[in-house]
Protein backbone atom coordinates (compact mmCIF):
# COMPACT_ATOMS: atom_id res chain seq x y z
CA UNK A 1 0.00 0.00 0.00
CA UNK A 2 1.44 3.35 -1.05
CA UNK A 3 1.62 5.82 1.80
CA UNK A 4 1.47 9.55 1.34
CA UNK A 5 4.64 11.36 2.40
CA UNK A 6 4.57 12.98 5.81
CA UNK A 7 4.83 16.74 5.46
CA UNK A 8 5.86 18.88 8.38
CA UNK A 9 3.03 21.04 9.62
CA UNK A 10 3.53 24.67 8.69
CA UNK A 11 3.15 27.21 11.46
CA UNK A 12 2.24 30.20 9.31
CA UNK A 13 -1.12 31.95 9.58
CA UNK A 14 -4.14 31.62 7.33
CA UNK A 15 -4.54 34.76 5.22
CA UNK A 16 -7.47 36.48 3.58
CA UNK A 17 -7.07 39.44 1.24
CA UNK A 18 -10.06 41.59 2.17
CA UNK A 19 -11.60 43.53 -0.71
CA UNK A 20 -13.27 46.90 -0.25
CA UNK A 21 -15.22 49.04 -2.68
CA UNK A 22 -15.71 52.68 -1.75
CA UNK A 23 -14.62 51.78 1.81
CA UNK A 24 -17.27 49.03 2.07
CA UNK A 25 -16.00 45.53 2.77
CA UNK A 26 -17.26 43.03 0.19
CA UNK A 27 -19.35 40.21 1.65
CA UNK A 28 -17.23 37.48 0.03
CA UNK A 29 -14.25 38.68 2.09
CA UNK A 30 -16.13 38.28 5.37
CA UNK A 31 -17.28 34.84 4.24
CA UNK A 32 -13.65 33.90 3.60
CA UNK A 33 -12.59 35.25 7.00
CA UNK A 34 -15.17 32.92 8.54
CA UNK A 35 -13.81 29.95 6.58
CA UNK A 36 -10.23 30.96 7.41
CA UNK A 37 -11.18 30.95 11.10
CA UNK A 38 -12.42 27.37 10.76
CA UNK A 39 -9.24 26.23 9.00
CA UNK A 40 -6.96 28.13 11.38
CA UNK A 41 -8.63 26.58 14.42
CA UNK A 42 -7.93 23.12 13.01
CA UNK A 43 -4.31 24.08 12.31
CA UNK A 44 -3.80 25.88 15.60
CA UNK A 45 -2.69 29.14 13.95
CA UNK A 46 -3.92 32.72 13.60
CA UNK A 47 -6.08 34.33 10.92
CA UNK A 48 -4.57 37.43 9.34
CA UNK A 49 -6.41 39.74 6.95
CA UNK A 50 -4.63 41.98 4.46
CA UNK A 51 -6.73 45.13 4.09
CA UNK A 52 -5.70 47.88 1.68
CA UNK A 53 -7.55 51.13 1.04
CA UNK A 54 -7.80 54.79 1.92
CA UNK A 55 -9.28 55.86 5.27
CA UNK A 56 -10.59 52.37 6.02
CA UNK A 57 -9.25 51.78 9.54
CA UNK A 58 -12.74 52.10 11.01
CA UNK A 59 -13.74 48.94 9.08
CA UNK A 60 -11.08 46.77 10.74
CA UNK A 61 -13.41 46.01 13.65
CA UNK A 62 -15.81 44.32 11.23
CA UNK A 63 -13.02 42.03 10.00
CA UNK A 64 -11.96 41.12 13.53
CA UNK A 65 -15.58 40.47 14.55
CA UNK A 66 -15.84 38.02 11.63
CA UNK A 67 -12.91 35.96 12.96
CA UNK A 68 -9.57 37.62 12.19
CA UNK A 69 -6.88 37.77 14.86
CA UNK A 70 -4.86 40.42 13.07
CA UNK A 71 -5.50 42.98 10.33
CA UNK A 72 -2.52 44.07 8.24
CA UNK A 73 -3.69 47.52 7.30
CA UNK A 74 -2.27 49.54 4.43
CA UNK A 75 -3.76 53.00 3.97
CA UNK A 76 -3.07 55.70 1.45
CA UNK A 77 -4.69 57.74 -1.29
CA UNK A 78 -3.07 55.50 -3.90
CA UNK A 79 -4.90 52.48 -2.45
CA UNK A 80 -8.41 53.94 -2.60
CA UNK A 81 -9.04 52.08 -5.84
CA UNK A 82 -7.62 48.68 -6.74
CA UNK A 83 -4.23 49.04 -8.42
CA UNK A 84 -2.94 45.64 -9.61
CA UNK A 85 0.78 46.41 -9.56
CA UNK A 86 0.77 48.17 -6.20
CA UNK A 87 -1.48 45.56 -4.57
CA UNK A 88 0.68 42.74 -5.96
CA UNK A 89 3.87 44.39 -4.69
CA UNK A 90 2.52 44.95 -1.18
CA UNK A 91 0.84 41.55 -0.74
CA UNK A 92 3.84 39.64 -2.11
CA UNK A 93 6.27 41.50 0.14
CA UNK A 94 4.10 40.89 3.20
CA UNK A 95 3.71 37.21 2.34
CA UNK A 96 7.46 36.75 2.11
CA UNK A 97 7.95 38.29 5.55
CA UNK A 98 5.04 36.63 7.37
CA UNK A 99 4.94 33.24 5.55
CA UNK A 100 1.21 32.44 5.44
CA UNK A 101 0.49 28.78 4.73
CA UNK A 102 -2.91 29.52 3.12
CA UNK A 103 -3.96 32.62 1.19
CA UNK A 104 -7.60 33.14 0.16
CA UNK A 105 -9.17 35.75 -2.13
CA UNK A 106 -12.66 36.34 -3.45
CA UNK A 107 -13.41 35.21 -6.99
CA UNK A 108 -14.33 38.76 -7.99
CA UNK A 109 -13.10 40.86 -10.89
CA UNK A 110 -10.30 42.05 -8.61
CA UNK A 111 -9.47 38.64 -7.17
CA UNK A 112 -9.44 36.91 -10.54
CA UNK A 113 -6.68 39.31 -11.66
CA UNK A 114 -4.81 39.79 -8.41
CA UNK A 115 -4.58 36.16 -7.25
CA UNK A 116 -2.58 34.86 -10.25
CA UNK A 117 -0.31 37.91 -10.13
CA UNK A 118 0.52 37.22 -6.48
CA UNK A 119 0.85 33.46 -7.07
CA UNK A 120 3.30 34.05 -9.90
CA UNK A 121 5.33 36.48 -7.81
CA UNK A 122 5.48 33.98 -4.92
CA UNK A 123 6.09 31.02 -7.29
CA UNK A 124 3.27 28.98 -5.79
CA UNK A 125 0.10 27.28 -7.00
CA UNK A 126 -3.41 28.68 -7.30
CA UNK A 127 -6.81 27.00 -7.64
CA UNK A 128 -9.62 29.20 -8.96
CA UNK A 129 -13.39 29.04 -8.37
CA UNK A 130 -13.26 26.60 -5.44
CA UNK A 131 -16.54 25.41 -4.00
CA UNK A 132 -15.07 23.87 -0.84
CA UNK A 133 -11.87 24.00 1.20
CA UNK A 134 -10.95 21.25 3.68
CA UNK A 135 -7.82 19.93 5.35
CA UNK A 136 -6.71 16.37 4.58
CA UNK A 137 -5.12 13.96 7.05
CA UNK A 138 -1.76 15.66 6.50
CA UNK A 139 -3.34 19.07 7.16
CA UNK A 140 -2.78 20.08 3.56
CA UNK A 141 -5.51 22.19 1.99
CA UNK A 142 -7.80 20.31 -0.38
CA UNK A 143 -9.16 22.82 -2.87
CA UNK A 144 -12.29 21.36 -4.44
CA UNK A 145 -13.69 22.36 -7.82
CA UNK A 146 -16.38 20.83 -10.08
CA UNK A 147 -14.82 18.76 -12.87
CA UNK A 148 -15.66 15.75 -15.03
CA UNK A 149 -19.19 15.56 -13.66
CA UNK A 150 -18.01 15.45 -10.03
CA UNK A 151 -15.66 17.13 -7.61
CA UNK A 152 -11.90 17.30 -8.12
CA UNK A 153 -9.58 17.89 -5.15
CA UNK A 154 -6.40 19.84 -5.86
CA UNK A 155 -3.54 20.07 -3.38
CA UNK A 156 -0.30 22.03 -3.28
CA UNK A 157 1.93 19.81 -1.10
CA UNK A 158 5.24 21.62 -1.49
CA UNK A 159 4.81 25.31 -2.27
CA UNK A 160 3.50 27.92 0.17
CA UNK A 161 1.20 29.68 0.48
CA UNK A 162 -1.57 27.41 -0.75
CA UNK A 163 -3.75 29.83 -2.72
CA UNK A 164 -7.41 29.66 -3.72
CA UNK A 165 -10.18 31.96 -4.94
CA UNK A 166 -13.79 31.44 -3.88
CA UNK A 167 -16.96 33.11 -5.12
CA UNK A 168 -19.46 34.99 -3.02
CA UNK A 169 -22.06 32.72 -1.44
CA UNK A 170 -20.02 29.51 -1.38
CA UNK A 171 -19.47 29.89 2.37
CA UNK A 172 -21.91 31.47 4.83
CA UNK A 173 -21.32 34.93 6.23
CA UNK A 174 -20.17 34.44 9.84
CA UNK A 175 -22.21 35.87 12.68
CA UNK A 176 -20.16 38.84 13.89
CA UNK A 177 -18.82 38.66 17.42
CA UNK A 178 -18.42 42.25 18.68
CA UNK A 179 -16.63 40.94 21.78
CA UNK A 180 -13.71 39.56 19.75
CA UNK A 181 -10.44 41.39 20.15
CA UNK A 182 -7.72 41.58 17.56
CA UNK A 183 -4.64 43.50 16.52
CA UNK A 184 -4.32 46.09 13.77
CA UNK A 185 -0.82 46.27 12.28
CA UNK A 186 0.05 49.25 10.09
CA UNK A 187 1.70 48.32 6.79
CA UNK A 188 3.99 50.73 4.98
CA UNK A 189 2.81 51.79 1.53
CA UNK A 190 5.74 51.95 -0.92
CA UNK A 191 6.21 55.21 -2.77
CA UNK A 192 8.39 53.75 -5.50
CA UNK A 193 6.18 50.82 -6.55
CA UNK A 194 5.55 50.39 -10.29
CA UNK A 195 2.47 52.22 -11.51
CA UNK A 196 1.94 51.74 -15.22
CA UNK A 197 -1.83 52.07 -14.70
CA UNK A 198 -3.53 55.08 -13.15
CA UNK A 199 -7.21 55.27 -12.22
CA UNK A 200 -8.62 58.49 -13.63
CA UNK A 201 -12.32 57.90 -13.06
CA UNK A 202 -14.62 55.22 -11.68
CA UNK A 203 -18.04 54.84 -13.31
CA UNK A 204 -20.55 52.59 -11.59
CA UNK A 205 -22.45 50.31 -13.95
CA UNK A 206 -26.22 50.48 -13.65
CA UNK A 207 -27.87 47.11 -14.19
CA UNK A 208 -31.48 46.74 -15.28
CA UNK A 209 -33.88 44.45 -13.45
CA UNK A 210 -33.60 42.68 -10.11
CA UNK A 211 -30.04 42.02 -8.80
CA UNK A 212 -29.20 38.31 -8.93
CA UNK A 213 -27.50 38.18 -5.55
CA UNK A 214 -30.48 39.51 -3.58
CA UNK A 215 -33.43 38.21 -5.63
CA UNK A 216 -36.06 36.00 -4.00
CA UNK A 217 -36.81 34.43 -7.40
CA UNK A 218 -34.14 33.66 -10.00
CA UNK A 219 -34.81 32.49 -13.55
CA UNK A 220 -31.81 31.06 -15.42
CA UNK A 221 -31.92 30.34 -19.14
CA UNK A 222 -29.67 28.05 -21.14
CA UNK A 223 -29.06 26.76 -24.64
CA UNK A 224 -32.62 25.41 -24.83
CA UNK A 225 -33.81 28.95 -25.55
CA UNK A 226 -32.80 28.15 -29.11
CA UNK A 227 -32.38 31.65 -30.43
CA UNK A 228 -32.71 35.33 -29.51
CA UNK A 229 -36.50 35.18 -29.73
CA UNK A 230 -36.57 32.21 -27.35
CA UNK A 231 -34.34 34.15 -24.97
CA UNK A 232 -36.73 37.11 -25.06
CA UNK A 233 -39.51 34.78 -23.93
CA UNK A 234 -37.44 33.69 -20.94
CA UNK A 235 -36.75 37.34 -20.12
CA UNK A 236 -40.49 38.10 -20.27
CA UNK A 237 -41.18 35.24 -17.87
CA UNK A 238 -38.62 36.64 -15.42
CA UNK A 239 -40.24 40.06 -15.72
CA UNK A 240 -43.70 38.61 -15.07
CA UNK A 241 -42.39 36.92 -11.92
CA UNK A 242 -40.43 40.02 -10.82
CA UNK A 243 -37.43 37.70 -10.86
CA UNK A 244 -33.75 38.22 -11.57
CA UNK A 245 -32.63 36.83 -14.92
CA UNK A 246 -29.45 34.77 -15.09
CA UNK A 247 -27.87 32.57 -17.72
CA UNK A 248 -25.49 29.70 -18.39
CA UNK A 249 -22.37 29.83 -20.57
CA UNK A 250 -24.12 28.98 -23.90
CA UNK A 251 -26.37 32.04 -23.56
CA UNK A 252 -23.30 34.24 -23.11
CA UNK A 253 -21.54 32.63 -26.07
CA UNK A 254 -24.58 33.23 -28.29
CA UNK A 255 -24.74 36.88 -27.25
CA UNK A 256 -28.20 36.62 -25.67
CA UNK A 257 -26.97 37.63 -22.20
CA UNK A 258 -23.98 39.35 -20.61
CA UNK A 259 -21.20 37.59 -18.73
CA UNK A 260 -22.16 39.48 -15.56
CA UNK A 261 -25.43 37.50 -15.40
CA UNK A 262 -23.86 34.03 -15.63
CA UNK A 263 -24.70 31.76 -12.69
CA UNK A 264 -22.39 28.94 -11.72
CA UNK A 265 -18.84 28.00 -10.84
CA UNK A 266 -17.23 30.79 -12.88
CA UNK A 267 -20.13 33.20 -12.46
CA UNK A 268 -22.37 34.23 -9.58
CA UNK A 269 -23.63 32.18 -6.65
CA UNK A 270 -27.29 32.75 -5.78
CA UNK A 271 -29.53 31.57 -2.92
CA UNK A 272 -33.12 32.43 -3.90
CA UNK A 273 -36.35 31.18 -2.41
CA UNK A 274 -37.31 29.93 -5.89
CA UNK A 275 -35.02 28.95 -8.77
CA UNK A 276 -36.36 28.17 -12.25
CA UNK A 277 -33.94 26.68 -14.76
CA UNK A 278 -35.14 26.96 -18.35
CA UNK A 279 -33.66 24.96 -21.22
CA UNK A 280 -30.53 23.85 -19.40
CA UNK A 281 -29.08 20.40 -18.79
CA UNK A 282 -27.99 20.71 -15.16
CA UNK A 283 -24.22 20.53 -15.55
CA UNK A 284 -22.40 20.59 -12.21
CA UNK A 285 -20.56 23.79 -13.14
CA UNK A 286 -23.93 25.56 -13.15
CA UNK A 287 -25.70 23.70 -10.36
CA UNK A 288 -23.06 24.61 -7.76
CA UNK A 289 -24.09 28.21 -8.29
CA UNK A 290 -27.65 27.59 -7.09
CA UNK A 291 -26.89 25.13 -4.29
CA UNK A 292 -28.44 27.50 -1.74
CA UNK A 293 -31.84 27.71 -3.50
CA UNK A 294 -34.78 26.63 -1.35
CA UNK A 295 -37.06 25.34 -4.13
CA UNK A 296 -35.77 24.37 -7.58
CA UNK A 297 -37.81 23.98 -10.78
CA UNK A 298 -36.59 22.89 -14.23
CA UNK A 299 -38.24 23.24 -17.64
CA UNK A 300 -36.72 21.04 -20.34
CA UNK A 301 -38.19 19.11 -23.29
CA UNK A 302 -35.76 16.20 -22.79
CA UNK A 303 -37.22 13.90 -20.16
CA UNK A 304 -33.80 12.26 -19.75
CA UNK A 305 -32.04 15.52 -18.94
CA UNK A 306 -29.84 15.21 -15.81
CA UNK A 307 -31.35 18.43 -14.45
CA UNK A 308 -34.52 16.58 -13.47
CA UNK A 309 -32.54 14.48 -10.99
CA UNK A 310 -31.43 17.61 -9.14
CA UNK A 311 -34.58 19.72 -8.79
CA UNK A 312 -37.76 19.58 -6.75
CA UNK A 313 -40.19 20.07 -9.65
CA UNK A 314 -39.67 19.18 -13.31
CA UNK A 315 -41.68 20.34 -16.32
CA UNK A 316 -41.14 18.30 -19.50
CA UNK A 317 -42.01 20.65 -22.36
CA UNK A 318 -40.48 22.91 -24.98
CA UNK A 319 -39.79 26.09 -23.06
CA UNK A 320 -40.64 28.23 -26.11
CA UNK A 321 -44.17 26.82 -26.10
CA UNK A 322 -44.60 26.50 -22.35
CA UNK A 323 -43.44 29.98 -21.32
CA UNK A 324 -46.15 32.04 -23.14
CA UNK A 325 -48.85 29.90 -21.47
CA UNK A 326 -47.17 30.30 -18.07
CA UNK A 327 -46.96 34.08 -18.50
CA UNK A 328 -50.69 34.20 -19.29
CA UNK A 329 -51.47 32.23 -16.12
CA UNK A 330 -49.20 34.48 -14.02
CA UNK A 331 -50.83 37.64 -15.35
CA UNK A 332 -54.35 36.22 -14.88
CA UNK A 333 -53.54 35.22 -11.30
CA UNK A 334 -52.15 38.67 -10.58
CA UNK A 335 -55.23 40.40 -12.03
CA UNK A 336 -57.59 38.26 -9.94
CA UNK A 337 -55.72 39.09 -6.76
CA UNK A 338 -55.59 42.79 -7.55
CA UNK A 339 -59.37 42.94 -8.02
CA UNK A 340 -60.18 41.08 -4.80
Amino acid sequence: ERRLPVIEKAAGPVWVVVEQLECRIQSVSLQLVGKARELADQLGVDVEAVFLGDDVERQTGEIIAAGADRVLLGEGAGLANYQPELYTEMISKLARSRSPQILLMGSTSMGRELAPLVAARLETGLTAHCIDLVLDERQILEQRIPAYGGLLSIVCPEKRPQMATVARGVFPTPEPDPARRGEVVAVAVPTDAPARVETLEVVQETLDGVPLESAAIVVVGGAGAGDAEGWRKIAKMAEALNAALGCTRPAVDEGWAGLETMVGQSGKMVSPELYIGVGLSGELQHMVGIAGARTMVAINKDIKSPVFEQVDIGVVDDCREFIPVLIEKINAYRERNLTC
